[in-house]
Order: structure tokens, then C-alpha cells, then sequence
């Protein structure tokens, strides 16, 4: 995908704990894991509401022909 392989995942691995320490890497997870569940959650109910004012613009546009 980036050209990332196995090698290069463990050097990014063993600097973010270095940088953040063993404890700390569980509540970072867990904040990246809330994050991308937020973000997916919002771009559903994104599509969800501009399928509803599509259909309600269908719905409009047939009652004035």
C-alpha cells in the first residue's frame, strides 16, 4: 500500500514506544480505535441524511409535476 513492509512496521513500532513507553500505548489504541469508530459513524449518517434529501427533493419535485 506505502511500500511499508514488516521491517520498516517494527522500526515505527519500537519508536512509538520509545517515544510513549509500554503503558501508554493501550490508551493510544483505544483513542484511535474511538476515533476511526466516530469517523465511520459520522460518514454513515452523512450518507444516510443526503439519501434523505435526495429523497425528499424526488419526493417535491414529483408533487409539482
Amino acid at each position: 500500500m506505502f511500500g511499508l513492509g514488516m521491517p520498516e512496521l517494527i522500526v515505527i513500532l519500537v519508536i512509538i514506544v520509545i517515544i510513549f513507553g509500554a503503558g501508554k500505548l493501550p490508551e493510544i489504541g483505544a483513542g484511535i480505535g474511538k476515533g476511526i469508530t466516530n469517523f465511520k459513524k459520522a460518514t454513515r449518517e452523512g450518507s444516510e441524511e443526503a439519501k434523505k434529501i435526495e429523497d425528499e427533493k424526488k419526493n417535491s419535485d414529483s408533487k409539482e409535476a
